[in-house]
Parts: structure tokens; C-alpha cells; sequence
């Protein structure tokens, strides 16, 4: 019989932080890498779930790690060079609730000031685990994030949406 630990299974971390944690991925590294780095985020998360001190934030340690995965990404992105003549059939469809103005508009904004964003509104972490992660003040991570979001109002188009 195994040991209680007073930790939820990770199953249902996964379902209960996997969306965010995927909004977060899709934020910092754009649609074509994030769900590669959301299975890395996840299967770092569960080598590492058993040493997870039970009155841990969940959240902000999958956020933590999904950064991490994020910067791996986009180093590894930036370090192979991938010449084409032509772009690749698209493997699947777009999924519905994608927002590609959204996410161009994200992906102009400097990597803090990003990252802020998504750790902040998506992930709804409060400013001091921001600053956690991206290193630095509870004041700059909340700055980040307020001059991020001044960004997005001017770039981004805002639309009415209708229920038709």
C-alpha cells in the first residue's frame, strides 16, 4: 500500500492548471511551439510532483516551469536554422478560440513585459510570484505588466463580439 501524502494526484493538476499553463505557453513562446513546451512543462512537473512540499503554490511551480520550457524553446528556435521554398501544409486546423491578432500583438511586446502579461493575467499570479520567476521587484514585475497591457490597447484592434 502506498504512503498518503496529503498531495492531490497529479491527474488532476494537470486538468485543473493544464489550460492555464497552456494559455501561459501559447502567450510566451506563440501557437507553434506551445504545446510542445506545455508536455515538457508537464513531464518536468510530474518527475518532480513527489518532492513538491504539500503547501505549495501548484500554480505558480507549473508557471515557474512552463517559463523555463519557454525559454528553452525559443533558444532552441533561435539556434536552428530551418530553410524552406515553401511553408508546410498545416498539420490540423486552427483551433476556434484562437485569437492570431491577439497573439501577434503579444509576440511584438519585449520578452518581460510578455512574460509579465501572461504570467499576470493569464496565469493570475499574483505580481511577488512574477517577479519570482522573472527575476527582480514585486514594483518592476507589476510595471512589466502594466506597460505590456498600455502596449496591447494601442496594437491590438479591439472587436465587439456579438451572440448571434
Amino acid at each position: 500500500m502506498g504512503r498518503v501524502t496529503g498531495k492531490r494526484a497529479f491527474e488532476a493538476i494537470v486538468v485543473e492548471h493544464g489550460p492555464t499553463v497552456l494559455r501561459v505557453c501559447r502567450a510566451v513562446v506563440g501557437f507553434a511551439d506551445a504545446d510542445d513546451a506545455w508536455s515538457e512543462t508537464f513531464l518536468s512537473a510530474l518527475k518532480a510532483y513527489p518532492d513538491l512540499p504539500v503547501d505549495a503554490n501548484v500554480e505558480a511551480w507549473l508557471v515557474t516551469i512552463a517559463h523555463r520550457k519557454a525559454v528553452d524553446a525559443v533558444r532552441s528556435r533561435a539556434r536552428r536554422a530551418i530553410p524552406t521554398d515553401q511553408l508546410p501544409d498545416q498539420a490540423r486546423p486552427p483551433e476556434p478560440d484562437r485569437d492570431d491578432d491577439l497573439a501577434a500583438a503579444l509576440a511584438r511586446l519585449p520578452d518581460k513585459q510578455r512574460h509579465a502579461v501572461a504570467y499576470h493575467h493569464l496565469a493570475g499570479l499574483p505580481y511577488a510570484e512574477v517577479a519570482a520567476i522573472l527575476g527582480g521587484s514585486t514594483d518592476a514585475a507589476r510595471r512589466a505588466a502594466a506597460d505590456g497591457i498600455a502596449a496591447l490597447r494601442r496594437t491590438y484592434p479591439l472587436r465587439e463580439h456579438h451572440d448571434d
